[in-house]
């Protein structure tokens, strides 16, 4: 009898505590779920949003009032103060580009195509991309700062109560200004980045100045630096809406803008590289 009474004690435990288990599990799976539902609902809200907000700030390009002031101080901050350290970075771009690509090819006893290499990478492929995620670093992660922090200290209400609109007064004047700027500086990019290579060839790999400067016109096409410049304008439209999107969107505070500021760069570049091969896979299916 008292065997019997401590058996059943014993499978009582058991299952009790299978039971609280199960129910931690089945707690666990419901949590996940949770988590999981909330992380779609809000990704769907954001991608419903970033439409609304891309599609308000074209619209305001056809729209009166026109801000051109407003326009063309971003396109001189953007454009302008950006060409040291894009000029730095193409020239040491071309040059280093000329190393390697030198180092590879005279294995093939290629040497001669040195030239067309450097051009048609940087016109078609580095130049953008150097370029676009130099501005998304520098100018997006302004952008993202100064709109964040005109949403915490309020200036955006503010704006509302003036009946300005403000997508069309702050980021339609940015999304111009960037979309604009970036082929300039992409064809800046270019010439500097070849010209970097141009050195190092010439000065360090012995080549001959006029034969190179001569294979490099011949094997520099129109489609070059047109699918170049048609990169740097949507990179450009790329790295303004976006870097606007999260600081009109910021949350409150100084970490709430930080934040903001980290996933402008972040989410700018990560749809720069994305883009590109895109678009490379579109401008070169016609070879492929």
């Amino acid at each position: 009898m008292y065997d019997g009474c401590c058996f059943f004690q014993t499978s009582l435990i058991s299952f009790t505590i299978n039971l609280l288990h199960l129910k931690h599990k089945m707690m666990n799976i419901i949590l996940a779920l949770k988590v999981i539902g909330q992380r779609t609902i809000k990704i769907f809200y954001n991608i419903i949003l970033f439409q609304n907000f891309l599609f308000a700030s074209i619209k305001g390009i056809f729209t009166l009032p026109y801000y051109f002031n407003i326009t063309i101080q971003a396109i001189i901050n953007i454009g302008f103060y950006s060409l040291p350290i894009v000029a730095a970075t193409s020239l040491c771009s071309g040059a280093v580009l000329a190393l390697q690509t030198y180092e590879g090819v005279v294995r093939s006893s290629a040497i001669h195509a040195i030239p067309m290499i450097i051009v048609t990478s940087i016109t078609r492929e580095l130049g953008p991309v150097i370029v676009g995620l130099i501005v998304a670093g520098r100018i997006g992660a302004s952008m993202v700062a100064e709109i964040g922090t005109m949403r915490v200290t309020e200036q955006i209400d503010a704006l509302f109560t003036l009946a300005t609109d403000p997508i069309k007064y702050l980021v339609t004047p940015r999304l111009v200004a960037t979309t604009l700027s970036l082929p300039f500086l992409v064809l800046t990019s270019d010439v500097i980045g070849v010209f970097g290579g141009y050195l190092v060839s010439v000065y360090r790999l012995n080549f001959n100045s006029y034969e190179y400067i001569q294979s490099t016109i011949h094997h520099l096409t129109s489609n070059d630096v047109i699918s170049g410049l048609i990169k740097a304008i949507v990179f450009g439209m790329i790295i303004g809406i976006t870097s606007c999107f999260h600081g009109y969107y910021s949350d409150k505070g100084a970490k709430g803008v930080g934040i903001a500021t980290t996933y402008g760069v972040v989410h700018s570049s990560i749809l720069i590289l994305l883009s590109n091969y895109i678009m490379t896979e579109l401008l070169l299916s016609q070879y492929i």
